[in-house]
């Protein structure tokens, strides 16, 4: 049951995000200054995190791994 929810919600922010409806349907609208995109950061942090769920986690997509950084350090002495 969970997992419906979450796939659910997950579908929700992808329509959001996509907003086939050419704006009709905003949350906040995207014409005021520095708040107007927030609705779309909220729906797109929701779709990472039901990703996450389901295993594919895209939150450390440009995280440097560890053995990069190392080896890069060793280069440079």
């Amino acid at each position: 049951m969970k997992s419906i929810i979450i796939g659910i919600l997950g579908l929700l922010s992808i329509l959001y995000i996509i907003n086939p409806t050419a704006g009709i349907f905003e949350l906040i609208p995207d014409n005021l200054p520095l708040i107007g995109n927030l609705d779309e950061l909220a729906a797109s942090t929701l779709l990472l995190s039901c990703l996450s769920y389901f295993g594919i986690d895209l939150f450390n997509l440009f995280k440097k791994d560890k053995s990069i950084i190392e080896s890069e350090e060793i280069t440079k002495q």
